[in-house]
């Protein structure tokens, strides 16, 4: 039998948020974000440590469909690095832009393993 999201969520059905417009805003401020620290640090393995960190958060808060958290959160390090490429008078290096595809992948294990863990501690609320 296939779960839906409303049974995951313990929160009160009137208490609850209509739409995911503020996680989807967070993701992208922190795509953002993340992209801006991987322009000015240049160190990757910080860039994937911020990426699983948000998106292991994003996973937690919102533990169903965590692969939306990976691609919103990819395609806003993607454009933010094509945007400085463009725009900015330094320019990162095509290393830098091709890397930022390669975030995707400890987003994944962060947005999964945020959704495991809000489904293992929902579990263990409930007491079973």
């Amino acid at each position: 039998m296939a779960r839906h999201e409303d049974d995951m969520d313990p929160t009160p059905p009137a208490s609850r948020p209509k739409t995911d417009a503020w996680f989807y805003l967070g993701a992208a401020l922190a795509g953002t974000a993340t992209a801006w620290a991987d322009l000015r640090i240049d160190d990757l393995l910080f860039t994937a440590l911020l990426v699983l960190a948000s998106c292991m958060l994003l996973g937690l808060l919102r533990p169903s469909r965590p692969w939306r958290w990976v691609i919103t959160m990819g395609v806003f390090v993607a454009l933010t690095e094509l945007a400085a490429y463009v725009f900015l008078p330094v320019k990162p290096s095509r290393a830098q832009i091709y890397g930022s595809f390669l975030t995707s992948l400890p987003g994944v294990a962060g947005a999964y393993g945020g959704s495991l863990m809000r489904r293992v501690l929902d579990h263990l609320r409930q007491g079973a």
